[in-house]
């Protein structure tokens, strides 16, 4: 009887043990990160495409308008300062030159005779009172020859008032004249020419944007505008680090460094609130050859930490929690960290892991939460 109900009970926990077995749940695969010592950077970027931009670049119009007479030059050309490019008809003004500085010939002129005049009545007066000293004229003539010598004189000095009126008014037409002349104000690459030979052009009217007639850069120096998140704005400062990369030269990165943050908030509209930060290149010879208006990222390093505790910031959860693996048991338990600083890659942990711990990087995936029985996927299953 004995024999017969122990091996009903054997029966019956294997039956039981089966039963569980078989419904017992399956391990979900999770991809684990190992806790481990490295470098973590605090960095913010822009939030959208900035773009490298020349440190001078000039879109000349004329001040004046009319016919076009002259282009000296064509685009991609280099220029040098003070170089004529581009010259309107201007016939009118130029004969209003040469009158005035015909005019000022003949007061230059005018200011000779006029002067040598008086100082031959200057000297004269000098010998009739001389004269009179001695008895040899009366008062009378000595006192006209003296009215006679500053009369002289101060047709002198009129005349030489004369001349700077004429200075002026040469001034004045060559003024005129420049309103029709396009000149390079620095060295630089012709970019963009608007406009032909016989045609008619006119300088934008207030408040009216039209294209320039020459657009000209000065590729020599060049610098990356990015438009900030006004939330980042704060926390960055001239002088800090930056890496620049450009969509047109994938793989590469430029350092470079805050040069200047914009002293006011852009907003575009459907587009987030942003502050322009510009960058400078730390060795402006390796930007050369980089064409303006490529598009640009550039991530402002903030501060950095060496040798610092890290985690994959995949891994962190709301609350500064992360699921922590326990092989002993093969699941996962909750533990409650202290930030540092952190990127999209790295945060610094300062309290609640140890390095060796291994903490869950999937947890997008269902099922993945505190108490949850795992099985570690290698990162390459994963992907």
């Amino acid at each position: 009887m004995r024999a017969r109900t122990l091996v009903l009970l054997i029966v019956a926990l294997g039956i039981g043990g089966a039963i569980w077995w078989l419904k017992r749940p399956e391990p979900i695969p999770v991809v684990l990160a190992t806790v481990e010592t490295g470098t973590v950077e605090a960095t913010v970027s822009n939030t959208r495409a900035g773009e490298v931009e020349a440190c001078r670049r000039a879109k000349l119009s004329t001040i004046a308008g009319g016919r076009i007479e002259y282009i000296g030059i064509a685009e991609g050309d280099k220029v040098t300062k003070g170089q004529v490019l581009m010259r309107l008809w201007n016939e009118d003004f130029a004969a209003q030159v040469t009158v005035a500085q015909r005019q000022l010939t003949t007061a230059q002129k005018r200011v000779a005779e006029a002067c040598a005049m008086a100082t031959n009545a200057r000297r004269e007066a000098a010998r009739q009172k001389a004269l009179q000293a001695k008895g040899f004229v009366s008062a009378s003539a000595a006192q006209s020859a003296q009215a006679e010598a500053e009369s002289r004189t101060a047709t002198c000095q009129s005349a030489r008032a004369a001349v700077a009126a004429a200075q002026a008014q040469v001034a004045a037409a060559r003024a005129t004249d420049d309103r029709t002349v396009l000149v390079a104000p620095f060295d630089g690459t012709v970019a963009k020419i608007e406009g032909k030979l016989g045609e008619y052009t006119t300088p934008s009217p207030p408040g009216v944007a039209t294209p320039p007639a020459i657009d000209l850069i000065d590729e020599t120096c060049l610098y990356v505008k990015a438009p900030m998140d006004e939330v980042d704005a704060p926390k960055i400062t001239a002088g800090l680090p930056v890496r620049i990369t450009l969509d047109a030269v994938p793989g590469r990165t430029w350092a470079g460094h805050v040069r200047r943050i914009a002293p006011y908030v852009q907003a575009v509209e459907k587009q987030a609130r942003t502050v322009d930060v510009d960058v400078d290149f730390d060795d402006p010879a390796q930007a050369r050859g980089l064409l303006v208006g490529y598009s640009a990222d550039a991530e402002v390093v903030l501060a950095v930490r060496k040798d610092t505790l890290r985690i994959p910031t995949a891994a962190l959860r709301e609350g500064n929690s992360v699921l922590r693996y326990d092989a002993a048991s093969g699941r996962l338990e909750s533990r409650t960290v202290t930030p540092g600083i952190a990127n999209w890659e790295y945060t610094e942990v300062t309290d609640g892991l140890a390095a060796g711990d291994r903490v869950v990087t999937s947890l997008e995936r269902e099922g993945i939460e505190a108490g949850a029985l795992v099985t570690p996927e290698s990162p390459d299953a994963a992907k």
